[in-house]
C-alpha cells in the first residue's frame, strides 16, 4: 500500500487532496512585487513585519528616481531580501549590482513573438548575452526567468534552462507574462525539465488576464515551485498578477500551520486598505479580506478617515441599504452618505 506524504496539520481537513514528493505547499517564499509591479506606489508604503522573505523593486535603470529609491531601501536594513528586476544585458546588471541589492532577477523574452518585436535576438544571441550578465552578477543571488514562458518554443526553452545551469544560477524561473496559461500547463512544466525537478523551479509573475493567477501560483507550487511573486490587491500591469491575499487564503485552506507561522495575517487588511489608499482604488468587492454588511461600511469608513462607534456603523448601514432599495448606489454615493452620516454625528443640531 502506497504511503502518501501528508502534513500532520492536514489530517482534519475533509478536501484534503493527496500531495506527492514535488510538492512545496508546506514550504515556499513569497516574493513581494507590488513596488515593482505598481510602479506608482514607489515610496508609498511597504511594511517587512508582514513577514515576507523578498521585495523587488523597480530597475535602477527605468528612472534615477528609481535607482535613487534603490539604494535608500537597501541602506534600510530590512529583514527581507532585496531583489530588483532587470533586463538581461551588462548595462542593467551593472546597474543593479551598484545598488547593493541581495539580489536579482534577470529576465528576457524567448518567445517568436517577443524575438521578433522587442529585442530581436536569436537563440545564440541570447545565450551569449546571458552568460555575460551572469558573470557580472556573481556573488549576488540570481534568478534567471524566461519571459513570455508558456508562448515560447518548448526546445528553446529547455535548451535555455540548460544554458543557465552550466554557467550558475540559484534559481529558473517561468513567467506568464500575457496570462494565458493553465494550471494544468503550470503544473506539467517541470516534469519536462531535470532542472526544475531538482529544486531550480521559481515561478515569477503571474498574470492574470484569463483570472488563473492564484489557480496557477498554487498549481506551480504543487509542481516543486519555491517561490511565488505576489503584489498588494494584485495590482500590476493591465490587470495584475497573483494577489497576496488570495494566495495566502488558498495557502491556509492547505497549510494553516505553516501560513500563521510564517506571516502576519492581521495585517492583511491594514496593507490592502494603505495599498487602496495610496493609488486612489477601491477595494473589489470580491477582495478576499473584505468585509461584509456593517463590517464593510465599517471598512469603508476607516479608509475615508472617518471613526464611530459599532452601533453608530449598523445604524449608518440601515441608511444606506434604505437608499439602495430606492435606487442603485455607486461607490461615490456611499461614501457621501458616510460623510453626511458622520458630519451629523459630529455636528449634532
Amino acid at each position: 500500500m502506497a504511503h502518501y506524504l501528508v502534513h500532520p496539520s492536514q489530517q482534519r481537513l475533509p478536501y484534503q487532496s493527496v500531495e506527492d514528493y514535488l510538492s512545496n505547499i508546506q514550504n515556499f517564499k513569497i516574493i513581494e512585487s507590488t513596488l515593482r509591479e505598481g510602479e506608482q506606489f514607489a515610496n508609498a508604503f511597504f511594511n517587512t513585519d508582514f513577514g515576507l522573505e523578498y521585495i523587488e523593486l523597480t530597475s535602477p535603470v527605468a528612472s534615477e528616481q528609481s535607482r535613487i529609491d534603490c539604494e535608500t531601501i537597501c541602506k534600510l536594513g530590512l529583514k527581507s531580501k532585496i531583489l530588483t528586476h532587470v533586463r538581461c544585458n551588462l548595462e542593467d546588471a551593472k546597474a543593479a549590482v551598484a545598488t547593493g541589492v541581495d539580489g536579482v532577477d534577470l529576465v528576457i523574452g524567448i518567445s517568436s513573438f517577443l524575438r521578433e518585436h522587442s529585442h530581436g535576438k536569436d537563440m545564440a544571441a541570447i545565450t551569449k548575452l546571458l552568460s555575460k550578465s551572469l558573470t557580472m552578477l556573481r556573488g549576488i543571488e540570481v534568478r534567471f526567468s524566461s519571459e513570455d514562458s508558456f508562448r515560447s518554443d518548448l526546445v528553446d526553452l529547455l535548451s535555455l534552462y540548460k544554458a543557465v545551469d552550466a554557467i550558475g544560477v540559484d534559481r529558473v524561473g517561468v513567467a506568464d507574462t500575457v496570462g494565458c496559461a493553465t494550471p494544468r500547463q503550470v503544473f506539467e512544466l517541470p516534469s519536462l525539465s531535470p532542472l526544475m525537478l531538482d529544486g531550480f523551479y521559481s515561478p515569477t509573475n503571474s498574470h492574470n488576464d484569463t483570472e488563473c493567477a492564484i489557480a496557477n501560483a498554487y498549481a506551480a507550487l504543487e509542481a516543486g515551485a519555491t517561490h511565488i511573486d505576489t503584489s498588494v490587491l494584485g495590482i500590476g500591469e493591465r490587470n495584475g498578477i497573483t494577489a497576496r491575499g488570495g494566495l495566502l487564503a488558498r495557502m491556509i485552506v492547505s497549510s494553516p500551520d505553516y501560513v500563521r507561522s510564517r506571516y502576519q495575517l492581521s495585517q492583511l487588511k491594514d496593507l490592502e486598505n494603505l495599498a487602496a489608499e495610496s493609488v486612489e482604488i477601491n477595494i473589489p468587492f470580491n477582495n478576499l479580506s473584505r468585509a461584509s454588511g456593517w463590517n464593510a461600511i465599517k471598512s469603508r469608513s476607516q479608509q475615508l478617515g472617518l471613526s464611530m462607534s459599532d452601533d453608530q456603523y449598523k445604524i449608518l448601514t440601515a441608511k444606506i441599504k434604505q437608499m439602495a432599495d430606492i435606487r442603485p448606489l455607486a461607490i461615490d454615493d456611499t461614501d457621501s452618505i458616510i460623510r453626511a452620516h458622520h458630519h451629523e454625528l459630529e455636528n449634532p443640531a
